[in-house]
């Protein structure tokens, strides 16, 4: 496993960004917790990396790959990390 962990944009209390986090940490999976602005209007660092304001939203340095959604996220995961995949 190499030292570039993907970095998980959250909300305290955000039960779609729990979603990711639990599959973060089913699969085994490094990752970084950058908690965010409430305020959906502050969220410029989200907007940075992600091209929008909503969380959850995940960087992943391995695969180069960003993405909001958290059904997306878990797709991703499980896909690129799970059983049978990469």
């Amino acid at each position: 496993m190499t030292d570039t962990q993907i970095t998980l944009y959250r909300l305290q209390a955000c039960p779609y960004c729990e979603r990711v986090a639990r599959t973060l940490n089913e699969l085994g999976l490094s990752y970084r917790s950058r908690y965010v602005e409430p305020m959906h209007s502050e969220r410029n660092v989200v907007k940075r990396v992600s091209g929008a304001r909503s969380v959850p939203a995940i960087v992943d340095p391995e695969t180069g790959v960003t993405m909001s959604e958290s059904a997306n996220i878990v797709e991703y995961l499980r896909g690129t990390y799970g059983e049978g995949g990469a």
